[in-house]
């Protein structure tokens, strides 16, 4: 039957090792840093990464255009069957002009369900190539969130492990101490002459 003694490896008694003590300060640190440290990792990573996505999001806009294209090109009769929640994408030639300039055709991605003849949004880089869109504020905070999140998770990771290791070696510690006291009085209980 185990007994429950709060505390008891604070106070001074005959029981308590040097290797409790260390295993009770190891677990306060352990504590203070998961309700600290881990949370301020991820808000420290989760500002560094929305000011990051932040301008990538503004960089992207200022070098992309967006352009109302006419699907001209064959459009795909069966579509590669995925599950998922993604919107699927695929390839087919627009056709669009410039103002003032000749028409121009190309690759484009098109959402599913587009058909031949409908005009859809296409958005092209300074080169002239078809690229995604520019970030939208949701794909920001999505990203901003889950850097948080990893990094916050990859620091209680980091703490329990280093707690975890501790443990291990007061344990191992506790052990020879153990050793070294049943060494010493084992003699007296068996009555054996020491080795």
């Amino acid at each position: 039957m185990r007994s429950r003694m709060r505390g008891w490896r604070w106070r001074k008694n005959p029981l308590r090792r040097r290797s409790d003590v260390v295993e009770a300060w190891t677990t306060l640190a352990v504590a203070l840093l998961l309700l600290v440290a881990v949370p301020l990792a991820g808000a420290v990573a989760g500002l560094w990464a929305h000011d990051r996505a932040q301008t990538v999001a503004v960089q992207q806009r200022a070098e992309r255009h967006r352009v109302r294209a006419e699907v001209v090109g064959r459009v795909p009769d069966h579509l590669p069957s995925a599950d998922g929640v993604r919107e699927r994408t695929y390839r087919v030639t627009v056709r669009w002009t410039p103002p003032g300039e000749r028409t121009r055709t190309t690759e484009a991605r098109v959402p599913e369900g587009t058909h031949k003849g409908d005009l859809v949004d296409v958005w092209f880089d300074a080169r002239g190539h078809a690229v995604a869109p520019p970030s939208t504020g949701t794909a920001v905070w999505q990203h901003t969130l889950t850097m948080g999140a990893c990094a916050a998770g990859g620091t209680a990771a980091l703490v329990l492990l280093g707690h975890t290791v501790t443990r291990r070696v007061a344990m191992r510690h506790r052990l020879d101490e153990w050793d070294r006291e049943w060494a010493r009085t084992e003699p007296e209980w068996t009555r054996r002459r020491p080795a």
